[in-house]
């Protein structure tokens, strides 16, 4: 996952004018979203980092609840007030399952919408990110992917490859249920990007491919071999865009992108080759099949199968969006009318920015003994 702007972003092309209106808007719900998740963290974010030291579980039950009520204004921002439609293809899928999601990465707002995806199957607070390590640096946001447990890599694969076993073998548990979203392409697709793909592809006597980069696979092969025991099954999601591929401050203001299209293959996880090779084999043949998606849709403007619109409740929408205002209303109050609320939030602020940056996740009390006794043997 990679945030930078997208190839040939041109105002002319925006499906909606940015007029005041809507930049009004947008800078509104900018500080609506950035004030809240700042609260939230600050009051609840040390809370569920410390109740680790009790039960992982119960603190990624409560992680999910809360954060995923603060999550599902993305999507409510998407499709209810900036009108985008969320046009899903291919399998149904069941709820609730235990999934390793590979996804294309067209711009750096695709990640934002599984979410949308996640919110209509019950999982929106146990989604899962392999991000760049530079944006755990975000101010507030670094904080939240750290508590919600994102994976940051560095994509030098020799210390990568340590940080991604120790994180992925802590999301082993049957009852967590888990969304963990893959890019193999490594990075956001670009036409300078994808023709340095194409030369080296014919180079090694792999696909060339025209509409995605050539994915790398030990990733997602180390995913599998630590996984594969708890996992149901691989969605190999596609996305595309009507017109041009939006940016951040595109959702941010509503002037694109008018429809997004996401095409769904649900793989069991038993018809995945085992083996590294094969499974690497497996995946580049999978992105092979991406480019052929993407250029009938270039040419069609839709994915094959597409399934009847889902639509968001509203009512569910405008209550997780009043209980998040009612909570960050009442942290508010209580930071700038109590002195001791005002230094716990300075505190919970200080501990938060160590633990994201010295990448800490407490482990229960009761194994640190027998972790230590390991040590000593």
């Amino acid at each position: 996952m990679e945030v930078c702007r997208p190839l040939k972003t041109d105002d002319k092309l925006k499906h909606r004018p940015l007029n005041p209106y809507r930049f009004f808007r947008g800078m509104l719900c900018l500080v609506v979203f950035l004030s809240t998740a700042f609260m939230l963290l600050a009051y609840l974010g040390p809370g569920a980092v410390l109740l680790r030291y009790l039960s992982i579980h119960y603190s990624r039950k409560a992680t999910s609840f809360f954060f995923g009520l603060w999550l599902s204004m993305w999507p409510f921002l998407f499709e209810k007030i900036n009108g985008t439609k969320v046009v899903f293809s291919g399998d149904d899928v069941p709820r609730k399952e235990r999934i390793l999601i590979i996804v294309n990465h067209r711009t750096e707002v695709d990640w934002m919408y599984l979410w949308d995806l996640a919110m209509r199957k019950g999982c929106l607070g146990y989604i899962k990110y392999i991000l760049k390590s530079s944006l755990m640096k975000l101010p507030v946001l670094g904080w939240g992917f750290h508590v919600l447990e994102f994976i940051s890599v560095h994509r030098k694969w020799e210390t990568d490859e340590t940080i991604l076993h120790q994180m992925l073998s802590t999301f082993k548990n049957p009852r967590d249920p888990l969304w963990l979203a893959l890019f193999p392409e490594g990075t956001d697709f670009t036409e300078e990007k994808c023709e340095k793909s194409k030369k080296f592809a014919a180079e090694v006597g792999l696909p060339v491919l025209t509409n995605v980069l050539l994915p790398k696979t030990r990733g997602f092969c180390l995913c599998l071999e630590t996984l594969r025991g708890s996992f149901d099954a691989v969605y190999d999601l596609t996305i595309a865009y009507k017109r041009q591929c939006p940016f951040f401050l595109d959702n941010v203001f509503g002037v694109d992108p008018s429809e997004v299209h996401i095409h769904i293959q649900r793989i069991p996880i038993n018809n995945i080759p085992t083996s590294n090779a094969e499974a690497a084999a497996w995946l580049t043949n999978r992105f092979k099949l991406k480019d052929e998606l993407l250029s009938d849709f270039k040419s069609q403007g839709r994915f094959p199968d597409q399934k009847p619109e889902e639509q968001l409740s509203t009512l569910q929408s405008l209550l997780n969006f009043t209980v998040i205002i009612a909570l960050t209303t009442i942290f508010t109050y209580l930071t700038f009318s109590y002195k001791l609320c005002m230094v716990y939030v300075s505190l919970a602020c200080l501990y938060l920015a160590y633990i994201t940056h010295c990448k800490i996740f407490p482990m229960p009390l009761e194994i640190l003994p027998i972790v230590k006794g390991k040590k000593d043997e």
